[in-house]
C-alpha cells in the first residue's frame, strides 16, 4: 500500500500543469525524432538536453523521458510506411510491418504498433514500480558468462528467423558476425578486417548504416525490380470505424507477440549494455519460434509487428531501472539521462529512492502519463502517416532514397557511411534474388559485438575453461536451453533427408 501511495503522489507531480505540458511536448517531439531515419532517441535526448536547464530537475528528467518514450513509438512509423527503420530498435518491426503496408494494411500495422507499445510500456511500468530493488539485484548478478549465455539464446532463435534452407540461414548469420567484427578489437585494441587499408573501416560497420542500406535502399530496389514501378495503392482511408476494427484485429491476432515482447523486453532492458534493440530482436525470434504459423512471419504477421514494438517500449522502461537504482545505464539513451542527472546535482544509486523521493516517484508517475499520451498522440497522427502511402511510387521511391542517404549521414556525418549504405543496398538486393534470408545477418551484427567480448571475458575469468557457462546458476540453464534450440532444427533437417 505504501508503494501505491508513493505512486499516487508521483502521478500528481507528473500531472502538474508544467510537467504535463512537458510530457505532451516531449512525446510529440520524440514521435517525430523516432520516425526520422538516422536520429532516434539517443540523438534526440542529446540534442535537447541543454534546453532542460531552464526547468527544475524533476521537470527536466520527465521531459527527456517523454522524448525517449515518444521515440520508441515513432521508430515504427518509417519502418512500416517507408521500409526504413527510424532507429535500430525498430528494425525488427520492418520485417512484417512493411509487408503489411504493401498489402494495403498499413493502418493495421500502425495501430498494432501503437497498442503493443502501450501494453509493453504499461507492463514494464507495473513491474518497475513493484519490484525495482529486487530486479536491480538480479541485473547486477549478470556478469560476462550470463550475458553471453543470453546472446547465445538469441542466436538460437536465428535459425527460426531464416527460411527452411538452414545452410543459407547459417551463412547469413556468419556473414553478419564477420561484419560485426570489423574495426578495432574491443579487448586487444588491434584493428581487424580493415579492407584495403581504408580508414573508414576502423570505426566498424554501424548497425544503422546496415539497416538503412538493407531495408531502405535494398527494399526499394527489390520493389522496383518486381513491379517495374507500377505499385498499386490499396491503402484505405482512415475512419473511426476502420480504426476500431484494426484495434480489435490487432488485439486478437497480436496478443501472443505483445505478451512475449512485454516480458522479454523488460528483462533484457534491465541488463547493462543490452538495451531495446537486442530485446526487440529476441522477442521477434521467440514469437516466431513458438507461433502456430511461423511461415507468416516476414510476409505480414501481426504478431511480428506486436512483439518487437512491445519489447522496445518495455525495454526502454527496464533500462531506467539500473540507472536509477545502481547508477549503471542500461542503454545509450539512459547514459545521457544519467549525465543529465549528475549535472542537476542528483546522485543515482540506492540512496536516490530515500533522499530524493519526490524526484524518483515523480519520474515513475510520468512513465504512466507519458505512455498514455504517446498512445493518444500516435493514434491521432495515423491518418497523416497513411497519407504518405498514397503518394505514387514514382515519388515515394526518390523520397525513400533521399531519406536513406540523409539518415545515414546524420548519424555519423561521414561520407564513408553513405558509400556503405549504397553497397549494402545493392548487396541486399542480390542476396534476396538468390533467396538468402537477410534478417539473421542484420541481427548477428547487433548481437555479435556484445557476444564476442563477453565470451572472451568469460574464458579469461575461467582460465580458458568453457564449463564456466555450465557451472554458474544463472548461465547454466540459459546455455542448456540455447543448445537445445540450436540442435532442434538440425534434427529436423536430418529427418527430412531420411528416405521414406
Amino acid at each position: 500500500m505504501e508503494i501505491l501511495g508513493l505512486l499516487g503522489d508521483g502521478m500528481l507531480i507528473a500531472l502538474q500543469p508544467v510537467n504535463l505540458l512537458l510530457i505532451v511536448i516531449g512525446v510529440t517531439v520524440g514521435l517525430f525524432i523516432g520516425a526520422m531515419p538516422g536520429l532516434g532517441s539517443v540523438n534526440g535526448v542529446a540534442i535537447l538536453l541543454p534546453i532542460t536547464f531552464l526547468v527544475p530537475p524533476t521537470g527536466a528528467i520527465i521531459f527527456l523521458a517523454a522524448i525517449y518514450y515518444g521515440a520508441m513509438y515513432g521508430g515504427a512509423i518509417s519502418s512500416i510506411t517507408l521500409g526504413i527503420p527510424g532507429a535500430s530498435t525498430a528494425v525488427a518491426t520492418t520485417f512484417d510491418g512493411r509487408p503489411l503496408a504493401m498489402q494495403g494494411r498499413a493502418s493495421l500495422a500502425l495501430v498494432t504498433a501503437a497498442i503493443a507499445s502501450f501494453i509493453g510500456g504499461t507492463v514494464a511500468n507495473i513491474i518497475f514500480t513493484g519490484f525495482a530493488p529486487l530486479l536491480a539485484g538480479v541485473a547486477l548478478s549478470f556478469g560476462p558468462p550470463e550475458i553471453f549465455a543470453l546472446m547465445l539464446l538469441a542466436f538460437a532463435t536465428f535459425v527460426g528467423l531464416g527460411s527452411d534452407d538452414i545452410p543459407k540461414t547459417i551463412f547469413s548469420i556468419c556473414f553478419g558476425l564477420v561484419l560485426g567484427a570489423i574495426g578495432f578489437d574491443q579487448i586487444s585494441g588491434a584493428p581487424r578486417l580493415v579492407l584495403f587499408d581504408m580508414t573508414g573501416f576502423l570505426q566498424g560497420i554501424g548497425f544503422l548504416v546496415l539497416a538503412i542500406g538493407v531495408y531502405g535502399l535494398g527494399e526499394m530496389i527489390w520493389t522496383i525490380e518486381q513491379t517495374r514501378g507500377d505499385v498499386e495503392n490499396t491503402t484505405p482511408r482512415m475512419t473511426a470505424k476502420g480504426m476500431a476494427e484494426d484495434t480489435a484485429e490487432s488485439l486478437r491476432r497480436g496478443w501472443r507477440g505483445t505478451t512475449i515482447g512485454s516480458l522479454i523486453g523488460f528483462f533484457v532492458g534491465i541488463l547493462p549494455a543490452a538495451g531495446a534493440t537486442p530485446a526487440s530482436l529476441m522477442s521477434y525470434g521467440v514469437t516466431k519460434m513458438i507461433s502456430r504459423r511461423p511461415q507468416d512471419f516476414g510476409r505480414g504477421s501481426v504478431d511480428g509487428v506486436a512483439a518487437p514494438e512491445a519489447a522496445n517500449n518495455s525495454a526502454s522502461t527496464g533500462s531506467m531501472l539500473p540507472m536509477l537504482t545502481l547508477g549503471i545505464p542500461g542503454s545509450p539513451t539512459t547514459a545521457i539521462l544519467l549525465g543529465g542527472m549528475v549535472i542537476w546535482g542528483l546522485t543515482p544509486g540506492p540512496r536516490l529512492f530515500v533522499d530524493q523521493t519526490e524526484f524518483v516517484w515523480g519520474l515513475i508517475g510520468s512513465f504512466y502519463i507519458s505512455n498514455v499520451a504517446a498512445l493518444v498522440i500516435n493514434l491521432a497522427f495515423i491518418p497523416v502517416f497513411i497519407w504518405m502511402l498514397r503518394m505514387p511510387f514514382t515519388i515515394l521511391a526518390p523520397v525513400i532514397f533521399v531519406l536513406s542517404i540523409i539518415g545515414g549521414y546524420a548519424a555519423t556525418r561521414d561520407m564513408f557511411d553513405i558509400w556503405m549504405i549504397l553497397v549494402f543496398g545493392i548487396g541486399a538486393f542480390v542476396l534476396r534474388r538468390m533467396d538468402y534470408p537477410l534478417a539473421p545477418a542484420v541481427l548477428a551484427i547487433v548481437l555479435g559485438p556484445i557476444a564476442e567480448p563477453t565470451l572472451r571475458q568469460s574464458l579469461l575469468l575461467s582460465g580458458g575453461d568453457p564449463m564456466i557457462f555450465l557451472n554458474r546458476p544463472i548461465a547454466a540453464p540459459i546455455t542448456i536451453i540455447a543448445v537445445i534450440l540450436i540442435l532442434l532444427p538440425l534434427v529436423k533437417l536430418f529427418r527430412k533427408k531420411k528416405p521414406a
